[in-house]
């Protein structure tokens, strides 16, 4: 893993290829930050989403950076929509 630091920045590159924008913070994976430097937790965040739709997001956007293939990342952010339909549901008295 290549690391450039610039500023309080540095850039990673990770071992799919990816370049992320990653702050020095090191409790956030470079898989949860974009190459504009937003991390996931704080587009999540700043939306608003229920914890169920965050976690599908969250899962999403990692699907093609955290592992060789993104199929379990994206039946985990299935998941995370059906539980969040389940809930809805059960509001809703259906």
């Amino acid at each position: 893993m290549t690391k450039h630091l610039h500023n309080s920045l540095y850039f990673e590159e990770n071992r799919n290829g990816y370049t992320a924008n990653k702050t020095i913070d090191s409790r956030v994976p470079s898989y949860y930050i974009g190459s504009n430097g937003y991390e996931a937790r704080k587009v999540v965040d700043n939306f608003d989403l229920s914890y169920n739709i965050g976690t599908a997001v969250t899962y999403l956007i990692r699907a093609e950076r955290k592992h060789d293939t993104p199929i379990n990342c994206i039946k985990k952010a299935i998941a995370h929509l059906e539980f969040e339909l389940e809930r809805i549901n059960d509001q809703q008295g259906n």
